[in-house]
């Protein structure tokens, strides 16, 4: 039996809502130091991410709490309080994926988000 030279596997999928029109994509490599829990907070848009190396705690409200470990895949929707992205005793590096309309920047805000999404 002969290898494949290139395989291909969906390992997340999102829906976004129907009213995102992506103008541009900013690419972030983020480092939290060990220990350290930045806190709640939200997005002016939708995040996709994949841990290089280390693990954090992931919660996005109102779902469960999960660790994600290098290679895991992850999603904060826009408008959405995220709990926590707190970095575990290793810390955690990983490449985030900000899709954004032509003119707006991502942004993170801290706190809860005064205005959950539909």
């Amino acid at each position: 039996m002969e290898s494949q030279p290139i395989t291909r596997a969906i390992v997340d999928h999102h829906v976004l809502a129907s009213s995102l029109t992506i103008g541009h994509v900013e690419v972030r490599r983020i480092s939290i130091a060990p220990g350290v829990t930045p806190g709640a907070h939200w997005h002016n848009g939708p995040v996709f991410g994949v841990i290089e190396r280390g693990s954090a705690r992931l919660q996005v409200a109102p779902d469960a709490e999960r660790v994600l470990v290098a290679g895991d895949t992850f999603f904060e929707p826009a408008d959405t309080t995220i709990t926590r992205f707190d970095a575990t005793d290793e810390g955690v590096t990983f490449l985030a994926w900000f899709p954004m309309p032509s003119g707006v920047e991502p942004d993170l805000i801290m706190g809860r988000t005064p205005h959950p999404a539909p």
